[in-house]
């Protein structure tokens, strides 16, 4: 008696476990961003996050008429932590890629800029094996631009990733690095228009091949929350056509960084 009894909880939990599960209704929604990538999204003096992302995070969480709560995750754990169950979204300039879809669902996009690469000036480096032949680059570690750098010139270059971008500048304006590759916004905007970047400037072409840059940044979500993937597509077309995008866009670019 003993062990039917088992076997018919055993069964019972099997079949709630493998069954469809409750949908979610969204009213309230964990956001992570980084906070080390300006100006889409930074810690201010007093501890707060600001930038791009997070504008557009509490936009579309407006327009979803949710309640969000917005967090700071280091980029290296940033989808770990996702899948982890530590909040449900990401929106933090995340590429949509390829590779990157096999583990999150994501949103269209939010905006779209290319990469590109910063030399010093006068150091008459340019973008090509030849040229570069044992230089060092600097980039943020696991991101597209590390993928990059690493498929394509690196077995001429010494790549030197670092936890955020901000560590990638340090140490290209203490001499310790010869080029920099990022997002050129980033680099624009955090870097190249501050006191440490006056002896900087951009070289090469910008970079754009969807085979590593992606389609553009996103917003992702688990898999199975998909869902909210789509809410998340759906008001970022909403606030893109009632000119909230546009004024939030316009607090930081001079230019429609959605892009084409």
């Amino acid at each position: 008696m003993k062990n039917l009894f088992l076997a018919v909880i055993s069964i019972s939990l099997l079949a709630f476990a493998s069954g469809p599960s409750v949908a979610k209704d969204w009213k309230s929604i964990r956001i992570a961003t980084e906070g080390a990538y300006p100006p889409f999204n930074y810690t201010d003096k007093n501890g707060k996050l600001q930038g791009f992302d997070v504008d557009i995070a509490n936009a579309l969480c407006a327009q979803m008429k949710a309640k969000c709560k917005i967090v700071a995750q280091d980029w290296d754990g940033i989808i770990p932590a996702l899948l982890a169950n530590k909040y449900d979204a990401i929106i933090a300039s995340m590429s949509i890629t390829e590779k990157r879809k096999k583990r999150v669902a994501f949103s269209k996009k939010y905006y779209t800029t290319p990469a590109k690469f910063v030399r010093k000036k006068g150091s008459g480096i340019e973008i090509n094996t030849a040229s570069m032949k044992g230089k060092s680059v600097g980039v943020q570690r696991a991101t597209i631009h590390a993928d990059f750098v690493k498929a394509e010139f690196g077995k001429v270059v010494s790549i030197k990733a670092y936890g955020t971008q901000d560590e990638a500048y340090l140490d290209f304006a203490a001499g310790r690095l010869d080029l920099l590759l990022a997002d050129s916004v980033a680099l624009m905007e955090g870097f190249l228009n501050t006191p440490a970047g006056k002896n900087a400037e951009f070289v090469g072409p910008d970079y754009t091949d969807p085979k590593y840059f992606g389609d553009g940044a996103g917003i992702a979500t688990r898999k199975g929350d998909a869902d909210l993937a789509a809410m998340f597509t759906e008001a970022i077309a909403a606030i893109r056509a009632n000119g909230v995008y546009k004024k939030i866009n316009g607090k930081y670019f001079n230019f429609d960084v959605y892009g084409d």
